[in-house]
């Protein structure tokens, strides 16, 4: 059975692989370690959908790993505006100007390990499929698809540890990178979490979670919790035809990201007369963000011309506050 689940996969992933412009198609040269890398970063907790012409402009201004070094941290957060996870671009800053420095990436997972920002799944991911190294390599959609494949029904939060065993027994020696991209395409196009495509699946022969009827209650889901909520204020300055802006300290959440300057985000709260509020949601809490019209420009930074703020690189958040400023202004113009 074990031979059979790698062989089958591999066989179905020579067909079906998608193609995407960080991927060497099955039988092909592996890609480039810088691609690989970059790529991998850019996916943690994005879509392919988002990332792809991220990354497409990404590359055409830093086309290697040494022009990414050489490049300045305000440029790459710059580039990085709207991606979000902020920390995931500061890590790419610092290890991209490691491996600069090094001439090259390692090819193992330790040294890949030693590398700023780079985690478990990272280092395997890169090891598997720009180097060829076996690596046993484990993503949400992995976690996933090992969960049915071997009837794991916990949720997976509790269930790692026998989860990463059952994928090791299933990884192969040969083809270990483009076993790992079939594993996840598998996860992202079949099985889903949703409506999971069983039919077009070339290991339902081989699935527990398919067997027992009901696959989408493999594994089970994790217990949610309710978030927190903040209250923030920001700051808006305007003056011939520019807002202030600062830039956030390089450590914590949005670090050294352009934004309006404010307040630390709390539980007091918003200022009655705020000009506009806008709501956003971070991984661990939610934020009303207050924004308020101010005559003195506060912190060190900029003015931006407001025809060009699109170019200023300010993350979700703040752009969201800059449009809601806008339109609060086009209700009372039309008023």
């Amino acid at each position: 059975m074990i031979a059979n689940i790698a062989s089958s996969l591999l066989e179905h992933y020579r067909v079906h692989a998608r193609r995407l412009p960080w991927r060497a198609m099955p039988g092909e040269v592996p890609a480039d370690p810088y691609l690989v890398w970059l790529s991998e970063v850019m996916l943690q907790q994005t879509t392919v959908a988002t990332v792809t012409p991220r990354f497409a402009r990404f590359v055409e201004r830093w086309p290697s790993v040494e022009a990414l070094a050489a490049a300045r941290d305000e440029e790459v957060l710059g580039e990085w505006a709207g991606l979000g996870y902020y920390a995931r671009a500061r890590n790419l800053i610092a290890c991209a100007r490691v491996v600069a420095g090094r001439g090259g990436f390692p090819d193992d997972e330790a040294g890949l390990r030693a590398l700023p920002g780079l985690g478990a799944y990272t280092a395997a991911a890169i090891a598997a499929i720009a180097f060829g190294r076996r690596a046993v390599v484990i993503d949400t959609n992995v976690e996933r698809v090992v969960a049915r494949l071997f009837g794991i029904a916990r949720p997976i939060a509790e269930a790692r540890a026998e989860i990463r065993l059952a994928a090791d027994r299933i990884t192969p020696d040969e083809q270990p990178g483009d076993f790992a991209q079939a594993m996840m395409d598998l996860g992202a196009t079949i099985c889903r979490a949703k409506a999971p495509r069983c039919g077009d699946c070339p290991l339902r022969p081989h699935c527990a979670a398919f067997a027992s009827g009901t696959p989408e209650a493999f594994p089970a889901p994790k217990a949610r919790r309710e978030r927190p909520h903040r209250l923030g204020t920001a700051w808006w300055t305007e003056r011939d035809g520019c807002v202030w802006l600062v830039r956030r300290p390089a450590k914590g959440l949005l670090g050294g990201m352009a934004a309006l300057p404010g307040d630390e985000w709390g539980d007091a709260p918003s200022p009655a007369r705020a000009i506009a509020t806008v709501a956003h949601g971070f991984t661990h809490f939610t934020l009303d963000l207050a924004i308020v019209a101010r005559v003195e420009p506060v912190g060190e930074g900029w003015w931006q011309p407001i025809e060009t703020i699109a170019e200023a690189g300010l993350p979700t958040l703040y752009r969201n506050a800059v449009a809601a400023v806008f339109s609060r202004r086009s209700d009372l113009f039309a008023a």
